[in-house]
């Protein structure tokens, strides 16, 4: 679009469409990681396990508000 000339309002407006959808799968995704892989986790009983999913969880939690 910049390469097009389009207008600047028009780019922004695309830009934010985007990383609605990027937030959208971002979300679809840690749900199903947390669907299965925590799960899975919780249920083996393997405390180790249990606080790597936990921690990964945190540290992507905590990029996001960056």
């Amino acid at each position: 679009m910049v390469d097009e000339d389009r207008y600047c309002i028009d780019v922004v407006t695309q830009i934010s469409a985007v990383r609605a959808a990027l937030r959208r799968a971002e979300e679809e995704i840690l749900r199903d990681h947390v669907a299965h892989c925590v799960e899975h986790a919780i249920a083996s009983g393997d405390k180790k396990d249990q606080r790597q999913k936990i921690a990964e969880i945190m540290d992507v939690l905590g990029r996001a508000d960056r």
